[in-house]
């Protein structure tokens, strides 16, 4: 017998052995319930990220703004006097 005959046989016997096992019950009100809670939690999670990306971006605007980084810091020393 070949492997190919032997898949064939394999395919038969499950096939000729009549409808599958049932599922329980409650088995699908179950998994949808779990699957809608499971969507609500990562939508809220993403806002929250969302919220925190935003926070940061306020926050170093708002940084930015007051420290001006760009900007030369003052000379603490006066140069010296010549020909004066």
């Amino acid at each position: 017998m070949s492997q190919q005959e032997r898949r064939e046989a394999a395919v038969r016997l499950l096939l000729d052995a009549g409808a599958p096992a049932s599922v329980p019950p409650g088995l699908h009100a179950e998994a949808v319930r779990r699957g809608t809670r499971a969507l609500r939690r990562r939508a809220l999670a993403r806002r929250l990220l969302w919220l925190l990306l935003c926070a940061a971006a306020v926050a170093f605007c708002v940084w930015a703004v007051t420290a001006q980084p760009w900007a030369e810091p003052p000379s603490e020393t006066t140069p010296p006097l010549t020909r004066w």
